[in-house]
């Protein structure tokens, strides 16, 4: 078979293997907005303030970090995201936020937040590779208005690695 040949069919194979995926990307997308039929809200997070630190502690106050939020209805959703955490350390995190309906007062809910975050020492709470990976269960204020909003979220205190009770800031948009 001459080369022309084969290079022609690699070609067809490709484009057709790149048509494929954009059709699988496109069903993806779909499926992600069915999941998320409540809203998708992109959180930065900004900064943070540590209640009560211990003497002589230094905290970073500026977090930067990207997250999201998948709103499966109007009480749950999904969140994931990363930042910078108060110890200067990358941080990530997974859970579920709960949002129920009898704590709305127009553009302010209360929710919880649960799941794991890496970067901070949880001691023998902690898995993973020196114990940086733990549970978390915080408190939220949410603030929204058509679609822009914050969060403030309460942080509890981690004891093992002398972090107090924090007060994390993110803003976010929704799409």
């Amino acid at each position: 078979m001459p080369f022309a040949t084969i290079k022609n069919k690699i070609r067809r194979a490709c484009v057709a293997g790149l048509v494929a995926g954009v059709g699988l990307i496109g069903t993806s997308a779909a499926r992600a907005a069915d999941w998320c039929s409540g809203g998708v809200w992109v959180d930065a997070m900004l900064a943070s303030y540590h209640i009560d630190p211990d003497p002589g502690t230094d905290f970073e106050q500026f977090n930067p970090g990207l997250g999201v939020e998948c709103w499966l209805n109007g009480q749950w959703a999904l969140t994931a995201g990363g930042f910078r955490n108060s110890l200067r350390r990358p941080s990530w995190y997974g859970g579920a936020v709960w949002a129920p309906e009898f704590v709305h007062w127009g553009f302010v809910r209360l929710a919880a937040i649960g799941g794991i975050i890496s970067g901070y020492n949880y001691g023998s709470w902690g898995l993973g590779h020196n114990h940086t990976i733990g549970p978390v269960v915080a408190p939220i204020v949410m603030v929204e208005y058509k679609r822009v909003g914050a969060n403030f979220i309460l942080v509890p205190p981690i004891p093992s690695d002398n972090l107090p009770f924090t007060i994390g800031f993110q803003v976010k948009v929704k799409f």
